[in-house]
Parts: structure tokens; sequence; C-alpha cells
């Protein structure tokens, strides 16, 4: 799919199991569902904004307006890219891809979740993995950040095995608490030697000028 004004839409990043995409109205109605549906156990919370402590309907709608959202908000020099992920021809999560001054900086931060009944099967180190294919061989950039709470086993073990390595704590306030975040780094050189993942990307030559 071709879309003149934000050839965005035409984007698309395969892995042997999933293909991410920027999600047009049905894929964002489908994402929103996902997400109504429960993404996390509710005795937990592995995010610094808690946007999942609502009911169904408001998980549902702040999915609906985050992508929006970015869409919206796009600018070269500060831009979230928020891809649905598909399995098997269905949406089971989204994957984020974010940069401040990436034409200066080549750095990129992600962000994910999969809703529950798509988690425990390797979907998540795969998704992670082909953003950062994106990020990487697609983009250029020359390093990527993230960060998950130090009582988070699944987010970590993910940078793990894609070989992350640890780059300091932080703390965040988080309903009125304390929280404590690993933060990690990951360099060219060590994706270059830790990726296994087969990952192709289209349609990113019509749009890259959007990326800085």
């Amino acid at each position: 799919m071709t879309h003149p004004a934000w050839p965005l839409y035409g984007l698309r990043i395969r892995t042997p199991r999933l293909e991410l995409r920027l999600p047009d109205d049905a894929l964002l109605s489908d994402l929103a569902s996902v997400a109504a549906d429960g993404v996390h156990a509710p005795e937990v919370m592995p995010f610094t904004v808690p946007w999942t402590d609502g009911s169904p309907g408001a998980r549902r709608r702040a999915v609906f307006q985050h992508v929006l959202g970015t869409i919206a908000g796009w600018q070269e020099a500060d831009w979230t890219l928020s891809l649905a992920v598909l399995h098997e021809g269905r949406v089971v999560g989204r994957q984020d891809v974010m940069a401040r001054g990436f034409g200066t900086v080549r750095e990129v931060c992600t962000g994910s979740w999969l809703g529950l009944a798509h988690q425990g099967r390797g979907i998540g180190t795969e998704m992670r993995a082909a953003a950062l294919h994106l990020a990487f061989a697609g983009l250029g950039a020359d390093s990527a950040v993230s960060a998950a709470m130090t009582d988070n086993p699944r987010s970590l073990g993910v940078s793990r095995r894609l070989g992350y390595v640890p780059d300091g704590l932080e703390t965040a306030s988080l309903r009125g608490g304390r929280v404590t975040l690993q933060r990690l780094r990951l360099d060219r050189a060590r994706w270059e030697e830790a990726r296994e993942v087969e990952v192709s990307v289209e349609g990113l030559d019509e749009c890259r000028e959007l990326f800085g």
C-alpha cells in the first residue's frame, strides 16, 4: 500500500514469523482490542506510564490515541514509529521505535508490548530484532537503548538475548512510589555479532527522508 501523504504506511518489516507495519484504521482497531484484552497480569506494572491501569475501554482508547498522536506529532527531529505486530496475519502487539535528533545522534530507543495471549513464545524477541534491523541496517543507527524495571525478567531477557549490555540504573516515579529501571545499550558492533533473526525491510526508500 502506498500513501502519497504518509509513505510510512507502505513500510513493511518481516521476520520468519512476523510482519510489522504502521496500522491503518482496521489494524489499529484490532491493535486496540488486543490492548483491551490485557497485556500484563493485574498485580504488576511494567510501564513507567501506567496506561494499562484503566478499564478495557480506556486501554482501547489509549492505544488508538497513541498511534494517531505519533503520526500527528511526527517531526524529522523527534519521531515515534509505532508499529502493529502481526503473527499469522493477526495483530498480537505493538513495537515502537523512537528517536530525537536522529540525523546527528544516530541513536534509537525501543518500547513494546504483547497481548497476554501471545506471550511466552519468543515473539517479543523477534519483534525487537525486527526493530533493531530497521534501525541499524535500514537507517544506519550507531546505537539502540532500552530500559526495563529491575523486576521485569522477561524484558531484560529479551535485551540480553539480543546483545544489549547494562548501562546504569535510574529511578522513576510510579503510582506515587519509586521504581528502579535498568538502562540497556546496544552498539552496532554488538548488534552485528548477536543478530540471528532473518529480517527484510520493504518500502523504506519512499519514506527515508521522514527520519531525518
